[in-house]
């Protein structure tokens, strides 16, 4: 008896691993935005200027052997917090995923792409993922694929998403 009285004593869900959840009548907005500014604190980016977008729509990535290399620690830090930070972004998941297949020889070139991503963060910190109370129940799903889109290996590149009820669920 003792427990259930504790746990109702805790209150509205607020915080938790760094997820900011906003409960409403209306439904549930869940974000990132403290966790957003450590992170552009943290790796001297809080004063860029913002960008709409978090990857140019012509950028293909490669490995760019001849090009400048770039602290490996640092690189690693900053696709793994972007990593983290896809919990409720699902907007820059391309973004980060793509960046981080250099994890292992980052250069110049690398590293402006994954500053861009940081840009975009300062023009979209406040950004999340919003289930609404009024959502149908209906399993809505979309797919992309680029055929031989990756530069390195020739590979096909793909990305999906699922809806239920017009939330974001995968």
């Amino acid at each position: 008896m003792q427990k259930e009285f504790e746990m109702s004593m805790m209150g509205e869900l607020t915080y938790f691993l760094g997820l900011q959840i906003k409960q409403t009548k209306d439904g549930i907005f869940i974000n990132q935005e403290k966790y957003t500014k450590e992170l552009l604190k943290r790796f001297g980016m809080s004063n860029a200027k913002g960008i709409g977008t978090p990857m140019s729509s012509s950028l293909k990535l490669d490995k760019d052997e001849k090009g400048k290399s770039v602290d490996e620690k640092t690189y690693r830090g900053m696709i793994g917090s972007l990593l983290y930070l896809t919990a409720s972004r699902p907007d820059i998941m391309f973004a980060v995923c793509l960046c981080a297949r250099f994890q292992a020889c980052p250069k110049e070139s690398h590293l402006i792409a994954v500053k861009r991503i940081l840009r975009y963060l300062i023009s979209s910190y406040d950004y999340g993922l919003w289930y609404s109370k009024q959502s149908c129940f209906d399993l809505i799903a979309y797919t992309d694929a680029d055929y031989s889109g990756c530069k390195v290996e020739r590979k096909s590149t793909s990305g999906n998403c699922q809806f239920l009820g017009g939330c974001l669920v995968s």
